[in-house]
């Protein structure tokens, strides 16, 4: 026996090359690659309370749109108020974004494509508003709170991630105002949601991303708190626990378990071809 097996050829990764061994046999030089946790990269508790913010800012965005809502739907604001509000905010958002670098020609550019938007949603806003009419109230209510989260889940928050989808995120997110915008009073009430969500949705992520810090993230928890208090205190306190448990309680949760990351990898793996770049 100790003849024959030290005449057999030296066991290699090569499964036709290992005739001489039995099937379930697993040399010790096999686990020699094995790697855990190459890839690991622990975060602080700082880096992931910084992270979990970035979703409670666009869920204090959200919450924004829908108490503007709430005031078109009630008419305790008019809107022609909000439009020339937001008119204005758009404005002072647009030169805040463009700092110093803003020119001439791409600020008249930038008013066509504005006035060609406006228009087109004035000419459409009358049949948006009656796209929905045959669909009931709460239904279009349920679906509307489906389709913001997922615009919240599709959301761009910063991180490579295949989950991201600006698309999906952005498209969800007007779906869900066009919902809305069919059960307002009139047409110029659903024109003026759509270029609020047109404002919040498709211009907003970028203004928002450069002004970005926790002294911006408390003024809008700030001022959202303040609206809700005037709507609904269950949907204040509501407002308040997802923002506790998105800020608190996750990143506790994420810290907690980071500790219980395992990845292996070794020779099992699929083989990655490296490119190598001829000079």
């Amino acid at each position: 026996m100790e003849n024959s097996s030290t005449s057999r050829k030296p066991w290699k990764k090569n499964l036709y090359e290992n005739l001489d061994y039995e099937d379930n046999y697993t040399d010790p030089s096999f686990l020699k690659d094995m790697k855990t946790n190459i890839n690991l990269r622990p975060y602080t508790a700082l880096e992931v309370f910084t992270g979990a913010t970035r979703l409670s800012q666009q869920i204090s965005v959200v919450t924004v749109f829908l108490v503007i809502f709430h005031h078109l739907y009630t008419d305790r604001i008019g809107p022609k108020t909000i439009f020339a509000e937001c008119a204005a905010g758009t404005i002072v958002g647009y030169f805040i974004y463009a700092g110093r670098e803003i020119q001439l020609a791409k600020f008249v550019e930038d008013s066509k494509t504005a006035i060609a938007v406006l228009a087109f949603g004035f000419i459409f806003s009358p049949l948006l508003h009656t796209l929905t009419n045959s669909i009931s109230t709460d239904t279009i209510f349920s679906m509307t709170f489906f389709v913001l989260v997922l615009h919240l889940i599709f959301f761009d928050y910063g991180i490579s991630a295949a989950l991201v989808s600006k698309a999906i995120s952005l498209n969800a997110a007007i779906f869900g105002s066009i919902c809305l915008a069919s059960r307002l009073s009139s047409a110029l009430h659903a024109f003026v949601l759509l270029e609020v969500a047109a404002v919040f949705f498709a211009l907003g992520p970028f203004l928002v991303c450069k002004l970005y810090s926790i002294q911006f993230l408390v003024l809008s928890m700030a001022v959202c708190c303040y609206f809700l208090h005037s709507i609904s205190h269950i949907i204040l306190y509501t407002y308040v626990c997802t923002l506790a448990f998105v800020n608190l309680f996750c990143p506790w949760l994420f810290l907690r378990l980071q500790k219980y990351k395992n990845n292996i990898n070794g020779p099992w793996d699929e083989a990655v071809v490296a490119e190598e770049h001829v000079t």
